[in-house]
């Protein structure tokens, strides 16, 4: 028996969890798949009062709660732009834990979002595009932001600085320029990759009495990208320090539509078993777990 699960990092914000479920939901009917939402943590915290009714589900016991039920197959799709720590070390440990419990269950963890070594694929670029195009009034171009939360490993913003660049393209006609900035980083010069900050580039003289649209590089509202939430702070700062400076933020990545048919070509992916992120395949019969035969 198979499951899906459509997985992200979690979140205590409940309008996180809503959107994840709608999108498994919405890719469950593109698909003609069962799909649920589970994140990797966080989100169990949140009172199910403001989910629904409905407690959000977290992998680790979902997977165990499967396993024993009988799942013998888990196709984990990760709600990731790129390799997070959270894909790479937590979830293979996490994973490795469920299987030493239910050794007949094989898991298949399908790519992130982007994959810059694949052929090339449009697909985020131009659902950001769209994003922007939908905040721009005028006959103006204005300057483009794409803003990311910040990371601590570089291949992470390496795909930040991959996006920007087929964004640059993408809107060369309509944008002033195109760059890139994270919302925060680690401290020492290990993480200046993630420069500029948001804070920084937008205090920028070359900034000053700019129309500027942040492309907001995130999948689902939260503290930082929500409403009221750590990137609003810093533009309504910015702009206060600033007069003259007008600061938009698009919608988030992850509340277009279109970022349904990306999930899909993963979904596509996994049940394939090529490419994959993470492959755990069941052990071959209980002799090989228990040293003994079968019963």
């Amino acid at each position: 028996m198979r499951k899906i699960l459509l997985v992200d990092n979690g979140s205590l914000r409940a309008q996180a969890t809503l959107n994840l479920r709608r999108l498994a939901l919405a890719l469950g009917q593109a698909t003609g798949q069962e799909v649920e939402a589970a994140s990797l943590l966080h989100s169990y915290k949140i009172p199910a009062e403001e989910l629904d009714g409905e407690k959000a589900v977290s992998l680790g016991p979902r997977a165990e709660q499967l396993a024993e039920e009988g799942a013998t197959e888990l196709v984990i799709l990760p709600f990731f732009f790129g390799p997070s720590q959270a894909l790479t070390r937590y979830l293979p440990e996490r994973l490795a834990e469920v299987q030493a419990r239910h050794p007949r269950l094989a898991v298949k963890v399908a790519l992130p979002l982007v994959e810059s070594q694949a052929p090339v694929d449009l697909r985020l670029a131009r659902l950001l595009a769209d994003n922007v195009r939908e905040q721009i009034t005028g006959p103006s171009r204005p300057k483009v932001v794409l803003v990311d939360h910040g990371s601590p490993i570089p291949e992470v913003t390496a795909v930040r600085n991959y996006l920007a660049g087929q964004l640059s393209v993408l809107l060369s006609d309509e944008a002033e320029c195109v760059t890139f900035a994270s919302m925060e980083r680690r401290d020492g010069d290990a993480y200046r990759f993630n420069e500029p900050l948001l804070e920084d580039l937008l205090a920028a003289e070359a900034m000053a009495g700019s129309e500027v649209i942040l492309a907001m590089l995130f999948l689902s509202p939260g503290r930082h990208a929500g409403e009221g939430g750590d990137i609003a702070e810093i533009c309504a700062q910015a702009m206060a320090e600033s007069p003259g400076l007008r600061v938009t933020p698009t919608r988030l990545a992850g509340e277009h539509d279109g970022i349904v048919a990306i999930l899909a070509t993963r979904l596509e992916q996994g049940l394939a078993g090529t490419p994959l992120l993470l492959s755990l395949p069941a052990a071959q019969g209980l002799e090989a777990v228990t040293g003994g035969p079968s019963v």
